[in-house]
């Protein structure tokens, strides 16, 4: 296992011991507010789970893109049920929508869309911005139906698999 900026990146790359740890931080951080709940102004109560709930769960998310987020789902439901002080039994969905809160799958496809957004109109760092390129960039596509969508050519990087190579058996 490597952490790396605070993501920790597992051998199997299921981003299991990342998501672990994000949610035992974040368990961690709600149990306090639960306790001084009583004492905050609902603004206060907000402000400071975003600082200590959802922000744990928002950062590096887009490396969490295509694994189940039911995990970090529940993190975002109990911070929901601390802001409403609503039961475990209580349906999270209409606070959702009140707190105007994406659930976690839709969150880390829009912080995807950010990042892509940002790549195309020249916000985000260069190296992100020069691996997306238009299908209309690129000359040998410019006479192909597709080249009249605003489709995103992301080029394939295949690492050097040599070292891996095992001797054939004798």
């Amino acid at each position: 296992m490597v952490r790396d900026l605070g993501v920790y990146i597992d051998g199997d790359v299921t981003m299991r011991a990342h998501v672990t740890a994000t949610v035992r931080a974040s368990i961690a951080a709600l149990r306090q507010i639960r306790s001084v709940r009583c004492s905050l102004s609902h603004d206060a109560l907000l402000t400071l789970l975003h600082a200590l709930v959802v922000s744990k769960v928002d950062y590096c998310c887009s490396v969490l893109a295509g694994i189940s987020g039911t995990l970090l789902q529940s993190v975002m439901n109990a911070a929901e049920r601390v802001v409403f002080s609503a039961r475990r039994s209580e349906h999270t969905t209409p606070l959702l929508r009140e707190l105007h809160w994406l659930q976690v799958p839709e969150r880390i496809q829009f912080r995807l869309g950010v990042l892509v957004y940002r790549c195309l109109n020249g916000t985000a760092p260069p190296y992100l911005a020069e691996t997306l390129r238009q299908s209309t960039d690129i000359d040998a596509r410019c006479r192909l139906w597709s080249a009249a969508t605003s489709t995103l050519i992301v080029p394939c990087r295949q690492r050097d698999m040599s070292h891996l190579a095992t001797a054939p058996s004798q």
